[in-house]
């Protein structure tokens, strides 16, 4: 028997090529997206500003962050007025030498809140201390 314009049969193919552009399109995405939330995760400040700006020398170990709203962060975790001289100890742990101590506040913070920080940490014992501020 003849048979008339019956063709084969095509075999279904998995194309990987444009599987792979997806999944390195959803790489990059996630890549972009994770860049971008990492910053979001602190407190936003907005730092005074010096014409007497200096950059440290020393190495920064420990950054305490005074929110606009007066809430304090030690290295990024929230913690009281109380309990910083407990974690700056926590910090120093088996080693002798004391962590330099960075103040990181917004220019809206009272100057009280400021220096109520300053003084629980060298009452501690911290005398590495800087503030932060923009170059004007």
């Amino acid at each position: 028997m003849r048979s008339w314009g019956e063709s084969k049969r095509a075999r279904a193919r998995i194309e990987i090529i444009p599987m792979i552009d997806v999944m390195m399109f959803l790489l990059i995405f996630f890549v972009l997206i994770s860049i971008n939330v990492i910053p979001t995760l602190g407190v936003r400040t907005q730092l005074p500003k010096s014409s007497q700006v200096q950059e440290l020398n020393t190495p920064v170990r420990v950054v305490i962050t005074i929110a606009k709203e007066g809430e304090l962060l030690l290295d990024g975790r929230l913690v009281t007025l109380e309990e910083i001289p407990k974690r700056l100890r926590e910090k120093q742990g088996e080693d002798l030498k004391k962590p330099s101590v960075l103040v990181n506040g917004d220019e809206s913070v009272r100057l009280q809140r400021l220096l109520d920080v300053l003084d629980v940490v060298k009452a501690s014992g911290f005398d590495s201390l800087s503030i932060a501020a923009r170059r004007k």
